[in-house]
């Protein structure tokens, strides 16, 4: 049986689907709305790749990059990228959809992954966290955040984590938004 965290984890994805189907039928795009979106989505789709970047799982605590401003880049990535996709599509049927499923899951696999990291890099990743914010990017000087500049950007870890698979999906829902604003004329 799997632990709790788990069946957090396997379900936000398995989940994931029909929550973007349902936000994408509550859609009423218009033409500003989905440039506006659009822009907002790709901030988040950059964020992710930054930190992908950066990210060598299982190797080493990352710390750079993104990873010196919040714990958690590629969720606030994310977070951005549905911000922008409810701005695109112009529902607050779609918007309380996504917010309460990004509430109820992320919470919860921030906190098991949290464990995870503690489990693999204990004092390391304790003094990490004691510095950097969990989710909202830190505002004060960087001296006081993690240590920044020690593992560069790579696009081949970039690669290996699949990250172009967000920028895939980011192409596809603006590309179905623009076809279902087209086709509501």
């Amino acid at each position: 049986m799997a632990a709790p965290g788990e069946l957090w984890t396997r379900w936000r994805v398995r989940l994931g689907y029909p929550v973007a189907l349902l936000c994408f039928l509550f859609a009423r795009p218009t033409p500003a709305s989905l440039a506006a979106g659009a822009g907002i989505a790709a901030a988040g789709l950059v964020l992710r790749g930054a930190a992908a970047g950066h990210l060598r799982k299982h190797e080493q605590l990352a710390t750079a990059g993104p990873y010196a401003s919040t714990r958690n880049p590629l969720y606030l990535g994310s977070a951005l990228l549905g911000a922008g996709f409810l701005v695109a599509s112009r529902s607050w049927i779609a918007a309380a959809i996504l917010i309460v499923y990004f509430v109820l899951f992320y919470g919860a696999v921030m906190r098991r992954e949290e464990q995870e990291l503690r489990a693999s890099y204990g004092a390391a990743f304790d003094n990490y966290a004691a510095r950097v914010p969990l989710f909202w990017p830190w505002r004060g000087p960087l001296s006081t955040r993690a240590k920044t500049g020690d593992v560069p950007f790579s696009w081949s870890v970039y690669w290996r984590n699949r990250e172009y698979e967000a920028a895939l999906g980011w192409l596809a829902g603006v590309g179905l938004l623009w076809l279902k604003m087209y086709w509501q004329g």
